[in-house]
């Protein structure tokens, strides 16, 4: 394992890689770890802050093209930046149930799901985990 390839790539990418990462942790402590509390609350706005970056930076990051500069990736990141206020919003007006599904689904597809897409042969992120081929 090598962050060279990654961090080859320029800020933008090395810092989307990396929040990625942070919020992926952060996403597992929070759904360890005990509800309602100020440091899930704390924790809670740091993986919004880090899942907007994500999602937002991700609009610089055009290598696959499928709609001019686009693909069906940014279609999620535009869910993400919409997706984080509406479920925290849930969780401030005591909606706790539809914040709970808004964030594990946001953690699943979001994280889960398009994290394992990075590690096919041909992405910065396989040659990272598994090097260079």
């Amino acid at each position: 394992m090598s962050l060279a390839p990654l961090l080859s790539e320029g800020w933008i990418i090395a810092s989307h890689a990396l929040m990625a990462l942070a919020a992926l942790g952060l996403g597992i402590w929070q759904m360890v770890g005990t509800k309602g509390t100020n440091r899930h609350r704390l924790i809670g706005y740091i993986w919004c802050a880090l899942m907007m970056g994500v999602a937002a930076g991700s609009f610089w990051i055009n290598h696959i093209r499928m709609f001019g500069p686009f693909s069906l990736i940014h279609i999620l990141s535009a869910a993400v930046l919409v997706s984080v206020p509406i479920a925290v919003h849930a969780a401030r007006a005591g909606k706790i149930e539809s914040h709970r599904k808004s964030m594990q689904s946001l953690f699943v597809f979001a994280l889960i799901v398009t994290g394992a897409f990075t590690l096919l042969p041909g992405r910065i992120m396989h040659d990272v985990v598994f090097g260079v081929q």
